[in-house]
């Protein structure tokens, strides 16, 4: 197959990893539609595993944050401690092991912060960055809306769930699809993102 035009944002399932964010315990009851982003973070998950697209998963400061909720179901991913706020220094070793990767598909919280920062590492370093939007948040909806805004800027694309998922599987006749169907069959539920488009010059 031929390799993606890198300014179109295309994903291949060969050349792409999944990043799960620091979705805590602590976090459930401060961030913005948390259980939203969660489930569909879970759908991301579910997909990458069927499709075989590697997934990382990080914990901010684990001893005061709480472990990853189990709702994730991210049983049998390592979980990698960090204090940065960046995932980049605590996956450097997984990114340096992959020589072929081109694109990173970007889950978790808090936007303004360690997905941020996550982005524009990742940006630095060459790579394309998709900022999975319905499954990021943030404890304000502010900082949410302008940090995608800010990613958007620095060159990151900005995409649903469902859209990635089905670049990934790229045709009805892929021997998962029937799978990947049961996982989009219903929508990914509401996770505010309707309200960041209000006004009569949204940044997105």
């Amino acid at each position: 197959m031929a390799a993606a035009r890198p300014g179109l944002g295309r994903i291949l399932p060969g050349s792409s990893i999944l990043f799960l964010c620091d979705m805590q315990e602590k976090f459930r009851h401060s961030i913005a539609y948390f259980p939203e982003v969660v489930a569909v973070a879970a759908r991301m998950l579910r997909a990458s595993r069927l499709l075989e697209v590697p997934a990382v998963l990080t914990e901010q400061y684990p001893q005061g944050l709480g472990p990853t909720v189990p709702e994730l179901g991210a049983e049998g991913l390592p979980a990698l401690s960090k204090t940065c706020f960046s995932m980049v220094p605590a996956v450097q070793q997984e990114l340096d092991s992959r020589p072929q990767l081109q694109s990173v598909l970007l889950c978790g919280i808090e936007a303004q912060a360690c997905i941020l920062n996550t982005a524009l590492d990742l940006l630095d370093r060459g790579l394309q960055v998709h900022v999975v939007v319905d499954a990021c948040s943030s404890r304000s909806q502010v900082d949410r809306l302008v940090a995608l805004g800010r990613m958007r800027q620095s060159g990151a694309f900005l995409s649903t769930s469902e859209g990635l998922i089905l670049q990934l599987v790229g045709d009805a006749s892929h021997p998962r699809f029937k799978e990947i169907q049961k996982i989009i069959k219903e929508p990914a539920p509401d996770s505010g993102l309707l309200g960041l488009f209000q006004g009569q010059k949204p940044l997105f």
